[in-house]
């Protein structure tokens, strides 16, 4: 869905000569923990490679890579959230101006804060089995 919505926007953003176009990702998307990953992670490649090719033509593609917000997601999904710590959850306004911010310069991935920033660049050195251990399901094979 992402990338027929994208495609169709992106013909009258051409045309015009400029557009933004956010993707909603997850810094989920550094970690193999099956298929919501796997779906951020798409996201990810997809805009960094479309801001490469459109944003010379006046449109940028960026994905916004949140780590854990203060919103009804978690409930809707009946995923518990208790053992996250505090320190790391994010309020919906700051990562909406951090993300805009990005955005406003064209960057392909935003990762909101530091500390997001930090856990996505050791997802990416630190052994896969660090990231898996004991949450795959028979759901995520779907």
């Amino acid at each position: 869905m992402p990338l027929q919505l994208t495609q169709t926007a992106l013909r009258g953003m051409l045309e015009r000569g400029r557009g933004r176009i956010v993707l909603i990702s997850s810094v989920a998307a550094f970690t193999p923990r099956g298929t919501y990953s796997a779906a951020k992670a798409w996201s990810v490649m997809f805009a960094r490679g479309a801001n490469l090719v459109y944003r010379g033509r006046g449109v940028s593609v960026t994905a916004v890579c949140p780590g854990f917000v203060r919103t009804e997601f978690h409930d809707r999904m009946k995923v518990g959230t208790a053992g996250i710590p505090e320190f790391l959850w994010l309020q919906a306004p700051t990562l909406v101006r951090l993300a805009l911010r990005g955005i406003d310069r064209g960057r392909a991935v935003v990762i909101p804060t530091v500390r997001y920033r930090v856990i996505a660049a050791l997802a990416r050195v630190l052994p896969d089995r660090l990231g898996t251990a004991g949450r795959f399901s028979s759901r995520d094979g779907d």
